[in-house]
């Protein structure tokens, strides 16, 4: 132990960044660096780490955001990357960064959350974290929906579909005022680039980006990204096909001509009330916050 040291928002030290990469792509299979490359690792994504020289070895990574709850932004905190290398599980190491992490943000923010493995359910609550169940929210297709023109996949090795990504990315609206993220860009470039490279469409009357699948007459919408505020209806329509009997929300609409159906989704989410605003309940963060 007299031997590790404590490193913070190193991402400019090229030793210790590739030697974090490398412990992401073990622990989680994440693939870190063409993200890094692309310039997509901001300010708001800080690693607490413990390091055995130039190497990596425990880690806890801050996501500085904002929580849209019912209109009002909230500062938040959600926690994700928390590994540590076989060789030195067992030494209290995540318990150390999680309370050097709390020292740091705990009077800094209304919220602070994170999402678990079912492996560490019993880890979070020693830090007054609680077990929040989501709610996943779908809708009846209503029958003679066939889609609409108008609509290209984007290819990201395209430079041109690239720079489009990223700028509405950069300046996207909050998909949902009922319970949206703020702040999430370097995020949703990481689940562009790596989970939904291949599900990503323009609409280019309407100036939205979906990222969706179609699979078994379900169509499963994991974010909208526009400049501007989304009638989430109508391109839901737009998006579907003569199949589609099922429509599936990744996140929390708040729009009101929507009649939805919502189903418990065991999620691993925990959250830490910081202050006396109270966390909503029967709602789905955007999948792609999710760090």
């Amino acid at each position: 132990m007299d031997n590790l040291q404590f490193v913070c928002n190193y991402k400019d030290q090229e030793p210790l960044r590739n030697s974090f990469f490398a412990l992401a792509a073990d622990t989680f299979e994440l693939e870190l660096e063409r993200w890094y490359e692309q310039g997509f690792w901001g300010e708001r994504y800080i690693p607490y780490s413990y390091a055995e020289g130039n190497r990596v070895i425990a880690n806890v990574s801050v996501n500085l955001l904002e929580l849209i709850i019912n209109g009002v932004r909230s500062r938040a905190v959600q926690l994700g990357t928390v590994m540590t290398h076989p060789d030195y599980r067992g030494l209290g190491l995540s318990a150390r960064l999680m309370n050097k992490v709390l020292e740091d943000y705990g009077q800094q923010c209304e919220f602070m959350y994170l999402f678990s493995n079912d492996t560490v359910l019993d880890f979070y609550p020693k830090f007054g974290f609680q077990p929040v169940e989501e709610q996943l929210f779908s809708m009846n297709c209503p029958p003679g929906s066939a889609g609409s023109a108008g609509i290209r996949k984007l290819d990201l090795s395209i430079s041109r579909d690239l720079s489009l990504v990223t700028t509405f990315a950069a300046q996207r609206q909050p998909v949902s005022e009922r319970l949206g993220v703020s702040g999430t860009d370097g995020l949703l470039m990481f689940y562009c680039l790596n989970v939904f490279s291949g599900n990503l469409y323009y609409l280019e009357d309407e100036e939205v980006i979906a990222i969706c699948r179609q699979e078994s007459g379900r169509l499963e919408i994991y974010d909208l990204i526009s400049t501007k505020p989304v009638a989430v209806r109508e391109i839901a329509m737009k998006l579907t096909d003569s199949v589609t009997e099922t429509i599936v929300f990744h996140f929390t609409p708040s729009d009101d001509d929507l009649e939805l159906a919502g189903s418990s989704c065991p999620s691993g989410l925990f959250v830490r009330n910081q202050s006396s605003l109270q966390y909503p309940a029967n709602v789905k963060l955007p999948a792609t916050s999710i760090a």
